[in-house]
This record gives structure tokens, C-alpha cells and sequence, in this order.
């Protein structure tokens, strides 16, 4: 069965026309997207607006994107909400956007297990405040019957980090039972990262025309298809979505074959 003929996805689309759909392959869909939500602070500046105005605008957009890719068909998603660079900025900043990831799990927990959106995390988010982690638990729990889509927030999340931590759990595995140097294969290694039950994206969105991967999935993303994006994050529409799609089903994927 095609991913747009899916229980959950039968219901008609509300974002984009049946013509629309029609254009894209089901059987092509990527099943996993991963994207870098970059430009916030640029489109706040544009619009004379404080930075956090930017993450706030972004925040609500995602919820559109997240609908978006559901009745699309992709069934993951991954966006990167908090790198471990983050830490960088100033104070007042770092605070106001805690505030709003404790607001966004709060308040959209609800419509997102009624749509079937399940919320997953990668990264450390032992850095972040309890109130934060504990809103986080308590909204993947509400959500883990979700089976339309599943959402991944990167938060606390850096590529090198993640596989910094892969080796200390490596580490931790060989002490109790010594590794081989033959099991050292890389599905062998995949396990012990963040996303070692998932599979890697098809396709990775960078918003903000920056052509970089900014310490993202530096892994997983080895043969994913790149679109790049002039549009800021909070000027991304589903329409947007859509054309990457377009794009990505406009090209062969060989794997080096």
C-alpha cells in the first residue's frame, strides 16, 4: 500500500489540491525528511522584530509543516530546533527559547496525538532545564500512538557531539563484553547513535540559502538528497514543501553504484 493510501493519510488533503497531488509519485515519497529551520533571526531583523518574534513565528510554521508532510506522505521528520552551538548566544535569548519550547510541547500536545503525530527527541536534553525535560517526556508519552507521522526535535543536538557519545556508549558496551575489531561494521556502529533504530533521511532542506550542514546528522545524512532554500524558516509554506519533493522525485539516486 502507497503512503498516501495509508489510514492515516486517507482523509482529503486541506493544504494542497487534488491536482497537486497528483503530480508527485507516492511510490517516490521520501519516508524521512530532515531540515534545518535557518533564517528566524534574519527574517525578525527584516521585519524589525526581536530575534525570539523570528523563533516564535518559526515555532507555529513548523506545526503547518509538520500537516503538511503528513498528508504528503512522509512518515519522519526531523528538524533541528537547538544545536549544541546554541549555547552561544546570548543569555536573554537561550531563555526566551526554553520558554517557548515548554509553550509549544504544552500547548500543541493535545492537536498533535489527535492527528497522530508522535514526538521523538536526539541530542543531550539533560543540559536543559527540568521543567523543559519533563514537558518533553510528558509530551512523547501523550504522543507515542501517533502513526501518521513522527516528529524528531534535535535539541541539545550536534553531529560530532552525538558521535562523541556513540563512543563513550561503545566504550561502556566493550567493558562489559569486549568488542572485536570485526563487529566494528558501520551498522554495527549506527546502533549506538542517536538515531540507531530509525532509518537515515532521503532528503535534507536547508532554509535560509546558507549552503552548509552545519554540524547536522553528520552520519546519517551521507547520501540524502540536498534542497536548498532562499526562503527564510518562517517564510517556508507547504508550498515550498511540496516543490523540494518535486525535486527530489526529479532525481536518481544511485548510492555510488
Amino acid at each position: 500500500m502507497t503512503p498516501l493510501l495509508t489510514e492515516t493519510a486517507k482523509r482529503p488533503s486541506t493544504l494542497f489540491s487534488p491536482e497537486e497531488i497528483s503530480l508527485l509519485d507516492p511510490q517516490h515519497v521520501p519516508n524521512h525528511v530532515a531540515i534545518i529551520m535557518d533564517g528566524n533571526r534574519r527574517w525578525a531583523k527584516n521585519g524589525k522584530l526581536q530575534a525570539v518574534a523570528g523563533y516564535w513565528e518559526g515555532a507555529e510554521l513548523l506545526s503547518e509543516i509538520v500537516r503538511a508532510s503528513a498528508e504528503l506522505g512522509i512518515r519522519m521528520l526531523t528538524v533541528y530546533a537547538f544545536s549544541t552551538e546554541n549555547w552561544f548566544r546570548p543569555e536573554s535569548e537561550i531563555e526566551a527559547l526554553m520558554e517557548l519550547f515548554e509553550f509549544y510541547l504544552t500547548h500543541k500536545r493535545e492537536a498533535m496525538a489527535q492527528e497522530g503525530i508522535r514526538v521523538e527527541t536526539i541530542g543531550d536534553i539533560s543540559k536543559f532545564p527540568t521543567k523543559v525535560q519533563a514537558v518533553l517526556q510528558e509530551t512523547k508519552q501523550a504522543t507515542a500512538g501517533g502513526d501518521a507521522i513522527t516528529l524528531v526535535l534535535a535539541l541539545n543536538y550536534g553531529g560530532r557531539d552525538e558521535i562523541r557519545r556513540a563512543m563513550l556508549k561503545m566504550l561502556e558496551r566493550h567493558e562489559k563484553k569486549p568488542i572485536d575489531k570485526e563487529e566494528l561494521t558501520e551498522p554495527f556502529i549506527a546502533q549506538f547513535l542517536d538515531t540507531g533504530h530509525w532509518k537515515d533521511p532521503d532528503l535534507l532542506i536547508r532554509t535560509g540559502g546558507d549552503m552548509r550542514i552545519s554540524n547536522f546528522l553528520l552520519w546519517q545524512i551521507s547520501y540524502s538528497e540536498l534542497y536548498i532554500s532562499e526562503q527564510f524558516w518562517p517564510d517556508f509554506t507547504p508550498k515550498e514543501l511540496f516543490r523540494a519533493l518535486l525535486e527530489f522525485q526529479s532525481r536518481r539516486r544511485n548510492f555510488g553504484r
